[in-house]
């Protein structure tokens, strides 16, 4: 190698030193600092949720609000789904449900699932398109990518009755608004340490339920520490 080659070869390395660095500057720079947000509260749309906010069932101002952190893959989350919506039905406005996704690892669909829900939730249709994905579990959870996207649409399409914009489902599912959107709900899942789902927070405790298992003992155990708070 003659010395005009190593100048060049020298002055390439060097470039690309520099370049790494001022990259890795700007995700430093950029990087969401979510101590910032209080994980026991409800969030509006913000930059760092891709200007969605948390998704409420019941009443958002309600006096009780419990935190669900949930992935739309876990077979626990879709047989306790049915029983939080049958508290938001006895309760009405008194109690507001936050649903926040955590994804685990080991669930290849969990991802793609949330992000449709998410683009659902972009047209109205959150809680009637994360009930369906959660009814029909057993259709996708294993699915191919291609699969499954065939699955989304086709609910899309039932949850809307073919009036939903479906361009658009489809475009707001790779979003960069609505990977946002699931990365800073695992954020806020972290935060309090999520280790397994569907888990239920209430007054920045976790609700311990997992003895109560069936859907008798669910209700009643859940029942009792809503009225507990209500009597407050």
């Amino acid at each position: 190698m003659n010395r005009v080659t190593g100048i060049i070869i020298g002055v390439i390395v060097a470039a690309f030193v520099v370049f790494a660095i001022w990259t890795t500057a700007e995700k430093k720079e950029n990087a969401t600092d979510f101590t910032n947000y209080d994980e026991y509260s409800i969030m509006e749309p913000n930059d760092a949720n891709g200007g969605i906010a948390d998704h409420v069932k019941g009443n958002k101002d309600a006096k009780v609000i419990i935190y669900e952190y949930a992935d739309y893959q876990c077979p626990g989350c879709a047989s306790v789904n049915p029983w939080v919506n049958k508290l938001v039905e006895e309760y009405g406005d008194k109690i507001g449900i936050v649903y926040r996704s955590f994804l685990l690892s080991y669930h290849a669909n969990a991802h793609a699932a949330a992000a449709a829900a998410e683009a659902a939730g972009l047209q109205g249709y959150w809680k009637k398109y994360a009930d369906f994905l959660f009814s029909n579990q057993s259709e996708w959870e294993y699915a191919s990518a291609s699969e499954r996207g065939n699955y989304f649409v086709k609910y899309f399409n039932e949850v809307t009755d073919g009036k939903g914009d479906l361009e658009k489902f489809k475009t707001d599912m790779i979003s960069d608004a609505v990977s946002a959107k699931i990365d800073f709900d695992v954020a806020l899942a972290q935060k309090v340490e999520i280790t397994a789902t569907p888990a239920f927070y209430m007054d920045g405790e976790m609700l311990d339920w997992y003895d109560n298992s069936s859907q008798v003992s669910f209700l009643d155990f859940m029942r009792k520490k809503i009225d507990e708070k209500l009597a407050e």
